[in-house]
């Protein structure tokens, strides 16, 4: 868990990247920002390392880092491969046989969702609920294939805003639309876990990939909160130590 401070400066940097206050293009050095947000370089540096894997930074120069142009047709791209690597490793977990364990696991994630929804609403802290228990429910998947291979390939893939499954952004303003969205997604869950259950390779694989798509309105999303006309939660990685509010 990172320490409060290191905490701050990763939340107010994902912040402003997320919402445009630094735009594309904006070269970025430790000691300015560190002076800018009052705090020391180490938190600074670190905040800078993980933003690079998260895709919103890149290594401009032998200290400093970019804040990169996000084209919708990249993270499409991305989302896409991330989709056929996942529905491999559904099939080969399938497969193979999923662990008892496993399975327990994944159906504890859709009990969890179960409740989430049932409610026929959602509010913010409720996001934070969904982001872990998805976060888990695809680690789960990709470790069940039994393919190292896999695993790898998805951490090279992560390398745009969203790209990964451990990524989650929605609008803030319009959680009766986003409680559909994510409804549908978690009824997605249920359809996965149930091909994976009933020894369906095929239709896991199919599902999951089609999964992914739900991905791709993040670009929508992205790209207006940036451009100043919607707001946007962003939750990645550590949930409690990376939420991210713009409004």
């Amino acid at each position: 868990m990172e320490s409060k401070p290191g905490q701050r400066v990763l939340i107010s940097l994902r912040n402003m990247i997320a919402s445009g206050a630094l735009p594309a293009g904006v070269r970025l050095a430790e000691i300015q920002t560190a002076q800018s947000l009052g705090v020391s370089r180490t938190p600074v540096r670190l905040a800078f390392r993980t933003l690079e894997q998260e895709g919103l930074l890149v290594r401009c120069g032998a200290r400093g880092y970019m804040v990169p142009s996000v084209e919708a047709q990249d993270l499409a791209n991305a989302v896409e491969v991330r989709g056929v690597l996942e529905g491999l490793a559904a099939r080969q977990a399938t497969e193979r046989g999923l662990p008892a364990a496993s399975l327990a696991v994944l159906e504890q994630c859709l009990e969890r969702g179960d409740a989430l929804f049932a409610k026929g609403h959602i509010v913010v802290d409720d996001m934070q609920v969904y982001h872990e228990l998805n976060m888990t429910f695809h680690q789960v998947i990709v470790e069940a294939s039994g393919n190292a291979a896999v695993a790898t390939a998805l951490s090279r893939n992560d390398h745009l805003p969203f790209a990964s499954s451990s990524a989650l952004a929605f609008d803030n303003n319009n959680l009766a639309g986003e409680w559909t969205r994510f409804n549908f997604a978690h009824l997605q869950h249920h359809a996965i876990v149930d091909a994976m259950r009933t020894g369906q390779s095929a239709r896991a694989e199919a599902l999951m990939r089609e999964h992914a798509n739900a991905t791709l309105r993040y670009a929508e999303i992205f790209t207006k909160a940036r451009a100043g006309q919607r707001p946007l939660e962003v939750l990645h990685g550590d949930a409690d130590a990376s939420k991210t509010r713009t409004d």
